[in-house]
């Protein structure tokens, strides 16, 4: 009994990591990736271009090379300048990972309240027009919440993905649940750590789904 409520200490001991990358990625995230989807519907073509490439690049490519590939190269790059200018930059892992997941998240978030505001009709607009309404106050009181209660269901669905995404930092040796669940099964020789670990993922999602259906709920002042 005593090895076994060590173990869920370890494991744990991960837990404070893996809600804190969940938790700044989603909301450093989704305020990115509404301002990113004006920037893709922006009438500037360069600028509309330029970050359309950048959203291709994060989908098109899975999560853990971008995290690899930060880490290790911007690594890379701070070991050089450390090296020929004789500094000591330090470069966090922890926030290698944070800047990963944020860039990824951010264009998924963008894409689907690109897909959220290409989704009022164009008559909503022309009436906010016709009553003199200005293009801000259009967005924030006529198009913004109806873009949030048509998005809410996909939004759910990748805040969900998040939390097991979070995982995807023990490839870079951050001691968050999976990493220390691996490094107790590694010790203990068996597989009831992994069996643990799931059960806090589970555990957090459930939660999180909790709070999802309840802001979903609160949304349904508005029918369709």
């Amino acid at each position: 009994m005593e090895q076994f409520f060590s173990l869920i200490r370890e494991i744990v001991s991960g837990l404070g990591t893996t809600l804190w990358l969940f938790a700044v990625t989603l909301v450093v995230s989704i305020p990115l990736g509404f301002l990113g989807s004006q920037i893709s519907l922006s009438k500037n073509a360069g600028a509309r271009r330029a970050y359309n490439t950048y959203v291709y690049v994060m989908r098109g490519t899975p999560l853990i090379l971008q995290v690899l590939f930060l880490y290790f190269g911007v690594g890379l790059i701070i070991n050089m300048v450390n090296t020929n200018l004789g500094m000591q930059i330090r470069y966090p892992r922890e926030i290698s990972a944070l800047i990963s997941f944020i860039l990824n998240y951010t264009a998924y978030f963008s894409e689907i309240f690109r897909g959220g505001i290409q989704s009022i009709s164009r008559g909503q607009y022309e009436a906010a027009s016709v009553l003199g309404l200005p293009k801000s106050v259009t967005m924030r009181r006529i198009v913004i919440p109806q873009v949030f209660k048509i998005v809410m269901p996909s939004v759910g669905n990748e805040v969900i993905n998040l939390v097991k995404d979070t995982a995807l930092v023990s490839i870079i040796a951050i001691a968050d649940i999976t990493k220390n669940a691996n490094s107790a099964a590694m010790r203990v020789g068996n597989i009831a750590p992994f069996a643990v670990a799931m059960l806090f993922y589970l555990a957090i999602t459930a939660v999180v789904t909790l709070v999802l259906k309840k802001i979903e709920n609160k949304m349904d002042y508005y029918k369709f």
